[in-house]
C-alpha cells in the first residue's frame, strides 16, 4: 500500500535545536530565481507558465460518484478495516483516502518520474550548497473553515511529523534538520549535509496540517473527529470498519491551479472496506461498489462471467504496467536464530515451486520476481559492470563471493509441484546448515524441531501456500499457515512477532531515501518499519547512502544495482510473482483520459490515480440506467 503520500515543534536538527538566525542566513545565500517546480535531477517537464497537465481532460464534468475498496495501503492503514481518521501514525488503523483532504507544498506530475509543480507553495529558491528550501505559500490557500493556511503550519505539519509521526515518516525524515515560518507567506526547510537525494521531494510531499487545530489536541493519537483539512476533499459519512466517504469542496481555493484542472472530479468518493476478498467479489457485482483493480487471477481468469459483464454494464480493461513493480515475497524474520544461516534461506527457495503455483492457481498471469526493483532497469542482470564493482569492492570478503558474479535467481521447477531435483538440492543445504533429519523430523542446531509459522491476514493467499507448505513438510520442516485477523496482523508484523510474512517491496522510479525503510540496519530495528526480514549489513548500509547521493540518474541506476546483488545474495526472501498488467473492472459510468499518465495509474502515493483524473459521465451513467 501500497501506499498514501509519503510525508518537531521546535526546530530540532541531529545535535539539537536550530537557530532561527542559521535559518535565516540559510536564506540569504539563495539565489534570486525561484523556481515553480523540483525535481531528484533538475529536469522538468513544464515550464513556468504551463496552464494544467498534458493527461488531464481540463473540461471534465463535476458529480457523480467514484466507489472503491482499498488496493493500496500506507503506515497504519489495512486493506480490511479502520478505526481513526489520524492515517499519519503509528497507532490505530488509519481510513483509507485521507491524503485526499489536504493539501502539500507541491504536487506531482503523473508524466514524469519524479517532478513536482507548484500547489500550496507558488515557488521555491533553493540555496546554493542544496542544503535549505524556501518556499513562498500562495496568497489564497486556506483550510475548510475558512483560516488562512500559512507557513507557519507548514513548518508545524514538517516538524510534528518528524517528531510524531509513523516511524516510516521520521526514517525518511532522518535528513530533514527542521522547518521555520520567517512569515505567513515564506517557510524555510533545512535538511542534513549529504543528505538523501529525494528528501526535498518527500518533504514537499507531506500533508499539512492547522498548527491551531492541534493546539488543543494530541497529534499522535487515533481520533475518529474530522482533523481540519486544506485538500479537494473533506471527510463526509463513516461508518468505522465499513466505509467511509470523502466530499468534494465545491468552492476549492486550489480548483484552478495548473497542477488541479482537470482533476479531483467526483462529488463522492467512497471506500467500502470488506474482511473477505470473495465477499468483496461479490460486493462489486451487486453494484455495492462501482470500481475494483483485480488482484486475484483466479477471479479475473474465472468469475468475470456474471450478467452485467456480459450485456457491458461492467467494462474491463487490461492497461500495461509500466512503472517499477517492485518485489512481492515471504520474508524470512532473520532476527530468529531459526534464519540466520543463508543455507536455511536458500533452501526454502527450492522448496516453492512458483511454475505449478503460476499454472495451476493463477492460470499463468504472473512472472516470477527476482528483485525488490523488478520490471526497471535498476535490476542486476549478469556480471557487475565496472561502475558497479567500484561500489562493491570495498565489501568483498564481507558479503557472500555471489555479490560479485551473476545475482540470484529463483530455481525453476519442472511445474509437477514436487521437483525431486529441487527438493534434493532444499536437502542438501539443509544438511550443510546442521539441520539434521530425526524420525522424520528436521532439527535445528539447538535439537529442537525445526518449524515455520507462516502468517497471513488473507484468506485468499491460502491456496499459494498449499505447494508449498506440502515441500517444506516433505523435508521434515514443521511448516503451517496461520491466518489472523487485520488489526492483529499489523500489530505483529509491525514488531516483527513472525517467522514468514508476506511483503511487497515497492519502488519509485527515482528510489532515495525510502531505500532506507526496505535495506537499512537502522530500518530492521524500527518497529513498524518495511524491512521485515531485518536485513542487516554494513554493505547495504554503505550502498544505500550511495544511493541516496547519487548525482545523476546514471549513478543512481549503478548504486541500486549493487544493492539488488547484496540483497538477493542475503536470500533474505522467498520471492513470488508480479503482475505486468493492471487488470481493472468498472460499472461503466466514468470515462478516462485517452492517454494515462505513465507514473499515476493507482498512485496513490503522489496523489495521482483513478479518484484524480476519471470523472463521472453522465451520457453513460443514463445508458447504464436504462439497461437495468
Amino acid at each position: 500500500m501500497v501506499q498514501l503520500s509519503r510525508r518537531h515543534v521546535l526546530v530540532l536538527g541531529v545535535g539539537g535545536a536550530l537557530s532561527a538566525a542559521a535559518l535565516r542566513n540559510a536564506a540569504a545565500s539563495e539565489g534570486p530565481t525561484e523556481a515553480h517546480g523540483i525535481s531528484a535531477f533538475g529536469d522538468l517537464k513544464y515550464p513556468a507558465d504551463f496552464h494544467h497537465f498534458d493527461y488531464v481532460n481540463v473540461d471534465a464534468p463535476k458529480g457523480g460518484v467514484f466507489s472503491l475498496i482499498p488496493s493500496t495501503k500506507g503506515y497504519n492503514q489495512s486493506f480490511f478495516t479502520f478505526n481513526s481518521l489520524n492515517a499519519f501514525v503509528l497507532k490505530g488503523e488509519g481510513a483509507q483516502g485521507m491524503d485526499l483532504t489536504f493539501a502539500t507544498l507541491m504536487a506531482h506530475a503523473g508524466d514524469e518520474p519524479d517532478a513536482m509543480y507548484g500547489y500550496a507553495a507558488k515557488s521555491v529558491q533553493i540555496s546554493p550548497d542544496k542544503l535549505a528550501y524556501r518556499y513562498t505559500m500562495r496568497p489564497g490557500a486556506k483550510f475548510h473553515d475558512g483560516t488562512k493556511l500559512t507557513a507557519h503550519d507548514v513548518a508545524f505539519s514538517i516538524n510534528v511529523l518528524k517528531d510524531k509521526g509513523h516511524p516510516l515518516i521520521q526514517i525518511q525524515m532522518r535528513d530533514v534538520k527542521g522547518a521555520e515560518a520567517i512569515d505567513d507567506a515564506t517557510v524555510i526547510v533545512t535538511f542534513a549535509e549529504k543528505r538523501a537525494r529525494d528528501v526535498p521531494l518527500y518533504v514537499a510531499s507531506l500533508p499539512i496540517f492547522s498548527k491551531a487545530y492541534y493546539a488543543s489536541r494530541t497529534f499522535d493519537e487515533t481520533t475518529t473527529d474530522t482533523p481540519l483539512g486544506s485538500g479537494p476533499y473533506k471527510v463526509g459519512k463513516f461508518e468505522i470498519n465499513r466505509f467511509i466517504e470523502f466530499e468534494r469542496v465545491r468552492d476549492w481555493w486550489a480548483a484552478e491551479l495548473p497542477v488541479c484542472r482537470g482533476s479531483n472530479n467526483f462529488d463522492v468518493i467512497r471506500y467500502e472496506f470488506y474482511r473477505d476478498r470473495d465477499v468483496a467479489f461479490e460486493g462489486f457485482t451487486g453494484k455495492n461498489y462501482l470500481y475494483r483493480e483485480e488482484f486475484t487471477s483466479r477471479i479475473w481468469a474465472t468469475r468475470y462471467d456474471f450478467p452485467a459483464i456480459k450485456d457491458g454494464r461492467v467494462k474491463r480493461e487490461e492497461v500495461p504496467d509500466q512503472t517499477p513493480s517492485g518485489g512481492q515475497g515471504w520474508f524470512l524474520n532473520t532476527r530468529r536464530d531459526k534464519f540466520k544461516n543463508p543455507k536455511v534461506r536458500e533452501a526454502l527457495n527450492y522448496a516453492f515451486d512458483f511454475e505449478w503455483t503460476n499454472k495451476t492457481i493463477m492460470y499463468g498471469a504472473y512472472a516470477r520476481a527476482r528483485s525488490p526493483f523488478q520490471n526497471s532497469d535498476l535490476v542486476a542482470e549478469g556480471m557487475p559492470s565496472p561502475e558497479e564493482l567500484k561500489l562493491l569492492e570495498p565489501f568483498r570478503g564481507q558479503v557472500p563471493d555471489e555479490v560479485f558474479g551473476e545475482p540470484f535467481v529463483p530455481p525453476v521447477s519442472d511445474g509437477s509441484g514436487q521437483d525431486r531435483a529441487l527438493l534434493r538440492k532444499a536437502q542438501q543445504l539443509l544438511q550443510e546448515a546442521q539441520l539434521p533429519v530425526k524420525d522424520g523430523r528436521r532439527l535445528l542446531p539447538s535439537g529442537e524441531v525445526f518449524s515455520i509459522e507462516f502468517l497471513t491476514d488473507e484468506a485468499s493467499f491460502q491456496p499459494h501456500h498449499a505447494s508449498f507448505l506440502k515441500n517444506l513438510n516433505m523435508l521434515g520442516i514443521d511448516a503451517n499457515l496461520r491466518l489472523i485477523d487485520a488489526v492483529q496482523y499489523r500489530a505483529r508484523v509491525e514488531s516483527f512477532d513472525f517467522d514468514v510474512a508476506i511483503n511487497r517491496i515497492t519502488m519509485s522510479a527515482t528510489p532515495g531515501d525510502s531505500l532506507r525503510t526496505y535495506f537499512t540496519s537502522q530500518a530492521a530495528a524500527t518497529k513498524g518499519s518495511y524491512n521485515l526480514a531485518g536485513a542487516s549489513s554494513p554493505a547495504l548500509d554503505a550502498l544505500v547512502e550511495k544511493a541516496m547521493a547519487a548525482e545523476t540518474r546514471q549513478d543512481l541506476t549503478v548504486a541500486c544495482r549493487a544493492i539488488d546483488r547484496v540483497f538477493r545474495a542475503g536470500r533474505y526472501w522467498v520471492p513470488q510473482w508480479y503482475n505486468t498488467s493492471h487488470r481493472l473492472a468498472y460499472w461503466d459510468e466514468f470515462s478516462h483520459p485517452a492517454n494515462l499518465p505513465r507514473y499515476a495509474l493507482n498512485d496513490y502515493t503522489s496523489g495521482v490515480g483513478e479518484r484524480t483524473l476519471w470523472w463521472y459521465d453522465p451520457a453513460k451513467a443514463a445508458k447504464l440506467e436504462q439497461a437495468k
